[in-house]
């Protein structure tokens, strides 16, 4: 699938003006919706625009200042680029100071517009994903699978599904994919979650106490009556431990010494490498899998890496009660690495992530989750240090690094808090 144009809503009186603006942003790669005034721009933007704007200082009715002072009310991390003429700089100046995100001054340089839309559009892609990982956190999602490419749609909408029935499932995939988690998320969807949910791992149960841990009276097997159980690894269970599963899978009863068979109410859901259907004997297999499923590798859901990275790092947070490091752009290997752990191997790096382990720009104040001002602001600091490092001191080859003007550059520095004195002398 194609992905969306970043958008840019641009607002201008002049329909010359906003006609040569806009084939010059649409010739760069922008879908840009047009506005020929400030109040009409502000009845359809609202919190959540999923682009920048971009808008001349002089207009009628509404002045491009008051209307970024309104947007900003309504989201204050909306980035909002000021056109202004000559007579009109300190106005736009004045803006800046009140957060407005840049301002160019007419007649302006293409590549200069062009420039600022640029570095606009990817924080305010940082922000909505900061926005969209948090609501997936809070709406609970993480109960089932979290991501939105097909196959975890797919295998989300049939928790509640398979919740309800008591077919037997198999479930195929790498270490790490999340098995056992699909086998309880489908355990607490129905009425047997009032009830056990019982695992046996087959490949580290020794054959001299199966028959007491698991076939006996008050075993593994008798515990799960009338609720799951979760059979782990079956592709490593013995000959004899899997004929003794298979009697069971068909009879659901265990014989006991002097007693009738006592019989089990139980769901079974198998687990199993991928790739070692072969060490699963067919009398076995063909009794639990009544739906046969398969969990997919991160390798195969690169879509969805951050939003788990995100969760996981979210719950790392909570646990060991540190601040939240930001998520941006300084951890671009998510999406590139190849997780042969899964989640697993995931979930451990986002703790190492929360304690400082793995390079991560500089963290937020502690004692409280990031907020996602905070999160931009320790971005665009970590870029100001990047860059005058690179320049190794020299302030004017950073600002050129950086593409931004020199008033902006140091007035963004001073709001950051930034000593440049100290860096310029660390870096030279």
């Amino acid at each position: 699938m194609t992905a969306a144009l970043p958008l840019v809503a641009l607002v201008d009186d002049d329909d010359d003006l906003r006609e040569a603006a806009t084939q010059l942003l649409v010739l760069a790669g922008y879908q840009v919706l047009g506005f020929s005034g400030g109040v009409e721009a502000a009845q359809a933007i609202g919190a959540d625009f999923a682009g920048i704007v971009i808008s001349d200082v002089r207009m009628p009715h509404m002045s491009g200042v008051e209307l970024f002072r309104l947007l900003q009310e309504r989201d204050q991390d909306l980035p909002v680029l000021l056109i202004s003429g000559h007579a009109d700089v300190q106005m736009a100046v004045d803006a800046l100071k009140a957060g407005a995100w840049d301002f160019i001054e007419k007649p302006f340089v293409p590549d200069a517009l062009l420039a600022a839309a640029g570095r606009a559009t990817k924080a305010r892609r940082l922000v909505l994903e900061n926005r969209a990982l948090r609501r997936a956190a809070l709406s609970g999602a993480e109960q089932a699978f979290l991501g939105e490419t097909s196959m975890i749609r797919r295998l989300r909408a049939m928790i509640p599904v398979l919740g309800q029935s008591d077919i037997d499932l198999a479930i195929e995939g790498q270490t790490g994919t999340g098995k056992e988690l699909f086998a309880r998320c489908v355990h607490r969807a129905g009425a047997r979650s009032r009830h056990r949910f019982v695992t046996v791992d087959c490949a580290v149960i020794p054959p001299a106490i199966v028959e007491k841990e698991m076939f006996a009276r008050g075993g593994s097997i008798s515990s799960s009556h009338r609720g799951t159980l979760f059979l782990d690894n079956l592709d490593q269970a013995d000959e004899d431990l899997q004929r003794r599963l298979a009697q069971f899978a068909e009879k659901r009863a265990i014989a006991l010494d002097t007693r009738d068979p006592e019989a089990i109410d139980t769901r079974i859901i198998a687990s199993m490498a991928e790739g070692r259907r072969e060490h699963v004997s067919d009398a076995l297999y063909h009794r639990v899998a009544g739906v046969p499923l398969r969990m997919p590798p991160l390798a195969e859901r690169r879509p969805d890496i951050r939003l788990l990275f995100a969760h996981f790092l979210k719950k790392a947070v909570e646990r060991l009660d540190r601040a939240a490091p930001p998520i941006d752009d300084s951890i671009h290997h998510l999406d590139t690495r190849d997780w042969p752990g899964n989640l697993r191997e995931l979930e451990n790096f986002a703790e190492r992530y929360c304690l400082g382990l793995e390079s991560h720009s500089e963290a937020a104040p502690t004692g409280r989750q990031a907020t996602l001002p905070e999160r931009l602001d320790a971005f665009e600091s970590a870029a100001i240090l990047q860059a005058v490092q690179e320049a190794k001191g020299e302030m004017a080859r950073a600002i050129g690094l950086l593409g931004i003007p020199r008033k902006t550059f140091y007035y963004r520095a001073k709001r950051l808090g930034l000593d440049l004195r100290r860096m310029r002398s660390a870096a030279g």
